[in-house]
């Protein structure tokens, strides 16, 4: 693949759910390395974007592509390409009669057939890397919210994707636990993880991306860097959508 050419490609995709059009001609591009992160009001159609990106959801129309590749319909080819793209919800979606390692080493076991040894050393140099490495054979019971999460990412991370994903991951965590998800999150973006992130957390749209992607009513409005989006915004949309959140 030529240097240079986007780790994603999304080019004019349109999106339905029966006769409600959610996103309307979404172009975007994610590069290598990169820390893109998509800010909006809620509906906007930022959550919906993700779920296309790793075929969760279907599109209409336009094309998506990862690492240059078209996203398959469904199949082994479709599996391969999600493992290239790790995905961090809302919620946690461990598996709750599994331990906290065992939930990170199942995907490289079952999916790229990693010998189970090597997937439980990977499993806990990362829950190590999350600060978790102490409940590794707890159950997602015995875990807070945050720990929840942090050991949704390193499950992600587990499978070594080209890209991280992540959907509002701090919108179900009680507030003294965000900090700790976003902490983990601004040190991958420092060690050039290539990410994608919904999120309501300006702090770290502000601090960590490279990119802020602004969306409203499925379209992308604007684009730039951090700074340049929020102290000079160019739309009244995104000046009347960042002087209600700035301002509490």
């Amino acid at each position: 693949m030529a240097a240079g050419e986007p780790l994603v490609l999304v080019e004019k995709v349109n999106k339905r759910f029966g006769n409600l059009q959610v996103l309307f001609d979404v172009d975007l591009q994610v590069a290598r390395g990169e820390v893109v992160v998509i800010i909006g009001p809620s509906g906007s159609g930022k959550s919906t974007l993700c779920r296309c990106i790793n075929r969760l959801e279907t599109i209409e129309s336009g094309r998506i592509l990862i690492d240059g590749v078209s996203l398959p319909e469904e199949g082994r080819d479709l599996a391969r390409l999600r493992a290239d793209v790790g995905m961090v919800f809302q919620s946690f979606n461990l598996f709750a009669h599994k331990t906290i390692i065992d939930n990170v080493t199942l995907g490289p076991v079952k999916a790229k057939h990693q010998p189970k040894k090597r997937a439980h050393d990977i499993g806990m140099e990362l829950l190590e890397r999350v600060g978790i490495v102490d409940k590794a054979n707890a159950y997602p019971a015995e875990l807070s919210g945050g720990q929840q999460q942090r050991a949704a990412i390193a499950r992600a991370l587990a499978m070594e994707p080209k890209i991280m994903m992540f959907d509002e991951p701090t919108s179900a965590l009680d507030p003294e636990m965000i900090s700790e998800v976003l902490e983990v999150m601004v040190e991958l973006a420092a060690e050039g993880t290539t990410m994608l992130v919904v999120t309501h957390e300006m702090g770290f749209a502000r601090s960590a991306a490279h990119r802020v992607v602004f969306m409203d009513a499925g379209r992308i409005v604007e684009t730039a860097s951090p700074e340049r989006f929020f102290d000079h915004p160019e739309t009244d949309r995104a000046k009347n959508f960042l002087s209600k959140i700035l301002s509490h």
